[in-house]
This record gives C-alpha cells, sequence and structure tokens, in this order.
C-alpha cells in the first residue's frame, strides 16, 4: 500500500465511523418523536435526495479545485449536520440534520477519485476495494458504537453522545486531510486540461453507455441495500423486541462479512475472475442473503441471511466501482465517479420512499423480498456494461 492510499484508507475509516454512529439511532430517533414506519423511512431518504442533487456538484468541484478542498469542506458541513441531530428536538431538527448531511455528503465520490487518481489501471479495482474497506471498517465499528453509546432500551436511548461523537470524528478527519493527505489532482494536472468541457452526469450517461449499464446495476442493488437499511431497525423492533444496541449489533453482521470481502477477498479475486464476475456473483450472493432474511423463523436464519448479504455487497460494490472508474479520463474522474454515487444516491431516495410502505401494507417479509427482486436484473446489467466496453 503506496503512503498515498494508506493516508486515505485512515482518513476513510475516522470518517465514516462517525457516520456510521448515527446510523441505526435515526428511526429509533423519528420513533420517538411519534412518527409512524411510512413516515420515519422517508426521513431517511431525505439525506440521500440530497446526496444526488450535491454530488455530480461536489465531483466537478474536486476535478477544477483538487480533491482536499472539497474534502474539508464537506466534512466542516457533515460536522454541522450532527451538531444539529443531537440538539433534535422535534421531526423537523431530524429532517434538517439529515438533508444537511446530505448536501455535504461529497466526500465519498471525491474519496473514490483519489483512489483513482493514485492507481495504476491494473490496481484500480484493489484501490477501490481498499476505500471500500475502510468505508466497511467505519460501519463495521460505527454501528455497534453508536448502539452502544445510546443504550439497550429504546425508550430511555441517549442520542446526544452518539452525536457528540459523530462531531469529533469529524474534526479529527478534517485534521488528517488538512496535515496528512496530499493533494492527488494538483494543479499542474488541473492546467493540463484547461479546455476540456464539463460534461453533466445524464450527458456521460448518454456518451459512455457502460458507465451507464454499471450504474443502473448499481442504483438496483443499492435500491434495495436501502429498503434493508431504513427498515431493518422498525422490523427488528417489532419482530423481536429490540433496541439500538441489539439493532447496531446485527447490522455489524453485514459489515463485518463484507469488510473482510473488500479488504481482502477482492484483491485476491478481481485479477483472477474480472471485476465484471465478480460483480454480478455478489449480487447474486446478496439477492440469496435478503431472500433467507425474509424467510428466516429465527434470529439465527436473521444472522444467516445478513451475513450472506454482507458478502454479496462486499463482492459487489468495489468491482462495480472499478468499471464505472474505467470510463474516466484522468481529468475527470471526480465527474464520472460523481455521476455514479448519484445513481447510489438515487436509490438511497427511493428505497426508504418505498420500504415504509412496503412494510405496512404487504406485511414484514415483503420489503426484503421486493429487495431481491429489484437487484436480481443488476447481475443483467453488469453483463451489457462489460461487454459495451471498447475491447
Amino acid at each position: 500500500m503506496n503512503r498515498k492510499l494508506g493516508a486515505l484508507f485512515l482518513f476513510s475509516i475516522v470518517d465514516t465511523l462517525g457516520f456510521g454512529i448515527v446510523i441505526p439511532l435515526v428511526p429509533y430517533m423519528a420513533d420517538r418523536f411519534g412518527a409512524s414506519p411510512a413516515l420515519i423511512t422517508p426521513i431517511l431518504g431525505s439525506y440521500s435526495l440530497c446526496q444526488l442533487l450535491a454530488a455530480p456538484w461536489w465531483g466537478r468541484l474536486s476535478d477544477r479545485y483538487g480533491r482536499r478542498p472539497i474534502l474539508m469542506s464537506s466534512l466542516a458541513g457533515a460536522c454541522l449536520s450532527y451538531v444539529i441531530l443531537g440538539g433534535a428536538r422535534n421531526l423537523w431538527w431530524l429532517l434538517a440534520s439529515r438533508m444537511l448531511a446530505g448536501l455535504m455528503a461529497g466526500n465519498i465520490a471525491t474519496a473514490f477519485a483519489y483512489a483513482s487518481d493514485v492507481s495504476a489501471p491494473e490496481k484500480r479495482a484493489a484501490s477501490m476495494g481498499l476505500v471500500g474497506a475502510a468505508i466497511g471498517v467505519g460501519f463495521t465499528l460505527g454501528q455497534p458504537l453508536g448502539g452502544l453509546l445510546a443504550g439497550a432500551d429504546a425508550r430511555t436511548a441517549n442520542f446526544t453522545a452518539p452525536a457528540v461523537v459523530s462531531v469529533a470524528l469529524s474534526l479529527a478527519a478534517i485534521a488528517l486531510v488538512r496535515f496528512v493527505l496530499p493533494e492527488s489532482h494538483t494543479s499542474e494536472h488541473r492546467r493540463a486540461h484547461p479546455d476540456e468541457p464539463r460534461r453533466r452526469s445524464l450527458r456521460l450517461l448518454r456518451e459512455r453507455l457502460p458507465l451507464a449499464f454499471i450504474a443502473g446495476a448499481t442504483l438496483l442493488v443499492t435500491y434495495s441495500q436501502s429498503i434493508l437499511e431504513s427498515i431493518f431497525a422498525i422490523w427488528a423492533l417489532h419482530r423481536y423486541g429490540l433496541g439500538p444496541r441489539a439493532v447496531g449489533m446485527l447490522l455489524f453482521t453485514v459489515a463485518l462479512p463484507a469488510l473482510v470481502m473488500q479488504g481482502g477477498l477482492v484483491r485476491v479475486l478481481a485479477p483472477r475472475c474480472g471485476e465484471a464476475r465478480l460483480a454480478a456473483a455478489g449480487a447474486l450472493v446478496y439477492v440469496a442473503g435478503l431472500t433467507q432474511l425474509a424467510l428466516a423463523p429465527t434470529l439465527a436464519g436473521t444472522v444467516a441471511g445478513l451475513v450472506l448479504c454482507g458478502l454479496g455487497l462486499g463482492a459487489y460494490n468495489p468491482s462495480a466501482s472499478a468499471l464505472a472508474s474505467r470510463q474516466a479520463r484522468g481529468h475527470e474522474r471526480g465527474a464520472v465517479m460523481g455521476t455514479y454515487v448519484a445513481s447510489a444516491s438515487l436509490a438511497r431516495v427511493l428505497g426508504p420512499s418505498t420500504s415504509g410502505a412496503i412494510y405496512s401494507l404487504l406485511g414484514p417479509a415483503a420489503p426484503f423480498l421486493a429487495g431481491a427482486c429489484a437487484a436480481l436484473p443488476a447481475v443483467w446489467l453488469v453483463r451489457r456494461a462489460r461487454a459495451a466496453e471498447t475491447p
């Protein structure tokens, strides 16, 4: 691992650790404020709606001004969102904190663009997997830590302490960028492409068919994943009576296999199988995990389904990111990865917007089965993306 990737890995862990801490808490906060499941999940989706609007913009800014200023600016906004979250006393403040966090979520696309900047083409999948692994570490540790800080009882959970810790971690991440992470997209490189047009997301998708296919596949997989993430805490509360601490530990069983896959196995499997085959296999394993989760009669069966989901996502995400990054030239990686992340953000708007209604109208297992059906066509789209690439 080179020095730049090592610094990026450390930054991504600290950044996503702060984000991961608050993930299992928002549904419980909304429930305490009197929101129904059909309202809770759209509140979760508001984050992704704002991220959808902002991610391509952040990507283009990182192409124009460099990666480091964008990372620090977006982190400062995230820090403010945690302050608002910690002081929230009603649904409006909770919604405001989620929307601000989404608008400031430019760091994910920029981190992937940074990894692409500093990687040779043949090692790009491994570098994307490294960033994905760092994100996985943050989620793996963040979600149980958030539950631990909040407490075991949903009625008396403390939501201020997790927000304070997230603020501290965001400040630490800003310091890492300022003092440790060197710029990957230097002013010399930016000046080398002064006349290149700034392509907007829809134009990029029209001009580059492989990017459109892989973005479509990721939209479907992430839509399914967002259904799982947005409804799981509500489902676990109603099904097993579980509070934030237990839900955080259960979500750990998704994040840990994903971390193992992204951090180690992808680096071995991608050169042997190819990114497209690995992404397609990951999508299939994820569909199997959701089906198991929907049909599991016991908590042990639930854990088995979550593990399969984690393995599938761990194989799919870095492989799909690598396929998307191959569609970028050096001067526009931020724009391409911003467009790719925007497809995932759209999915994270649609998933929470529908999961609560599916749960209320069709029953507890229905959201997981709907997610499995939605993710299955991604296998075909990944194969189409590979076939559409210019030899």
